[in-house]
């Protein structure tokens, strides 16, 4: 039995979706009505990381765990690591993220990941840690500008980064959870190419059919938007990740998907694509 969490996600939900085809599989779920998995080997547990009578239930029986936590302030990656020892599991695929083998990075959220990991390894469970670059999924929340003005606006539109289709990032975690001699591997995950929003723009443009504008976003305002959605912590992370960005440090693109799936990473064309629908005037 294999145990998913953060089933809800762009990830997590791909990575459910791949396990449940394949044979059974268990999903943690603190609203499991939001659920887009179902059929008869999916079993869904209620609870949330910080309920342990809950991680327990889920974790009884369970061989391999699929670990995906968001929030920057409660220690749930400490939570599920010692209920997963608790329980024997024997193997744990982390959800992180490529900015912790950075040096240059220090802002909170990747020193957040990097203390999640630490935990992992702390707990005595075996590990692997897949570490995606930016999301290409991300860009849906330009979705409302495209639909009523046909506008992007973005910090740093000309700063490039290999950004990853989810779908490739779950796939990476599916070879973890399922193949063999994945303990103690950290995967670094990209694209195939690094691309900039102006031509993200560009090619979201020629997926709807339809002239597309990017705006450059200030940063003062983008400051704004975010502490409109995020703690101060937060949004400043965000402001840091975007001015690394801007000096390069995301641009590298890794062979991560074709060395463990055997097929290459899907470019941002394809995934804009395949989510042109999103971006419709409705």
């Amino acid at each position: 039995m294999i145990l998913v969490t953060g089933a809800t996600g762009a990830v997590g939900r791909e990575v459910a979706a791949r396990l449940a085809a394949a044979g059974p599989v268990r999903i943690l779920a603190r609203r499991p009505e939001r659920l887009g998995v179902a059929g008869d080997g999916v079993e869904v547990v209620e609870g949330a990381y910080a309920d342990r009578a809950a991680l327990d239930r889920a974790l009884r029986g369970v061989a391999s765990l699929f670990l995906v936590t968001n929030s920057p302030t409660e220690p749930d990656d400490e939570r599920v690591a010692a209920a997963a020892a608790a329980a024997g599991v024997r193997h744990l695929v982390k959800l992180s993220m490529l900015a912790v083998e950075e040096p240059g990075a220090a802002d909170f959220i990747t020193r957040r990941q990097r203390e999640n990991e630490r935990a992992i390894r702390e707990s005595g469970v075996p590990w692997t840690f897949v570490r995606p670059r930016t999301f290409m999924s991300n860009t849906l929340s330009w979705a409302p500008g495209i639909r009523s003005r046909g506008v992007v606006r973005a910090l740093h539109g000309d700063a490039p980064v290999a950004c990853v289709d989810p779908r490739d990032v779950a796939a990476v975690a599916v070879a973890a959870l399922t193949g063999t001699g994945h303990e103690g591997k950290a995967y670094a995950v990209s694209g195939p190419e690094a691309i900039t929003a102006r031509e993200q723009t560009a090619q979201l443009s020629r997926a709807l059919g339809r002239p597309l504008r990017f705006e450059e976003l200030g940063v003062d305002a983008a400051r704004s938007a975010l502490l409109a959605k995020y703690p101060r912590p937060v949004a400043e992370a965000f402001l840091e990740s975007a001015e690394r960005q801007r000096g390069g440090a995301k641009a590298a693109v890794v062979p991560t998907v074709q060395e463990l799936t055997g097929r290459p990473a899907r470019p941002y064309r394809l995934w804009a694509a395949d989510h042109a629908e999103a971006f419709a005037a409705r």
